[in-house]
């Protein structure tokens, strides 16, 4: 298992091996802020919820890669995640698993890439806005985002089944001496419309201070 030593945070060299993971084994890591593109929404995740969010976030990011192609700039649009908490921020499992998902909030976002220019992120945004709800539309925004210091797993199967993972999580943070902070953040590497539930690859995410 990954480990903190003499309490450092591993510093990975690119994207690709930040995303790095293996199932059980508990990554302790300090990341680079982002830019992206986000929304937020309540209640229940799922396709009716996000989906209606879904044409805002994936236009804004592909036409932002379009755009910085056309000046000889190559980036690939980057993977959907989510950052979820409880209205009333409550961290017991057994009441964020439970039946009553209305005390859940959430936002979606989608890393930029750092290429683009202000005046190239207001334009990709204003054609995201385009193509939803107008109430959805005055929430879509692009902000800077930085965690700093966070602890990472990797799940697959079932978004349904992330329990033990997420206990895995707390338990190795716990035993690290940190604790939690901030939100808990899912980095969706598979594609639920294309991938079977049991081979589904999720990045489980939750910033950390130490104790």
């Amino acid at each position: 298992m990954a480990a903190i030593i003499s309490g450092r945070f591993e510093q990975p060299a690119d994207r690709a091996a930040e995303l790095a993971g293996k199932v059980g084994v508990v990554r302790f890591i300090e990341v680079a802020p982002v830019r992206a593109v986000m929304v937020d929404g309540e209640g229940r995740p799922g396709d009716a919820s996000f989906g209606a969010r879904m044409p805002g976030l994936y236009t804004t990011a592909y036409d932002l890669r379009f755009t910085l192609k056309r000046r000889g700039v190559e980036r690939r649009v980057g993977m959907l995640e989510g950052l979820y908490w409880t209205v009333d921020g409550t961290t017991d499992l057994d009441l964020i698993f439970g039946p009553d998902r209305d005390i859940w909030r959430w936002t979606l976002l989608i890393a930029l890439p750092d290429e683009a220019t202000e005046a190239e992120l207001e334009a990709s945004l204003a054609k995201g806005r385009s193509k939803v709800a107008p109430e959805i539309a005055a929430n879509l925004r692009i902000e800077r985002f930085d965690e700093g210091l966070i602890a990472q797993v990797l799940h697959i199967g079932p978004y349904a089944e992330e329990r033990p993972t997420i206990e895995r999580l707390y338990e190795a943070i716990t035993a690290a001496g940190l604790r939690p902070r901030g939100r808990h953040h899912e980095l969706y590497l598979g594609d639920p419309n294309r991938s079977a539930p049991e081979k589904l690859r999720t990045l489980v995410r939750q910033p950390v201070e130490r104790a």
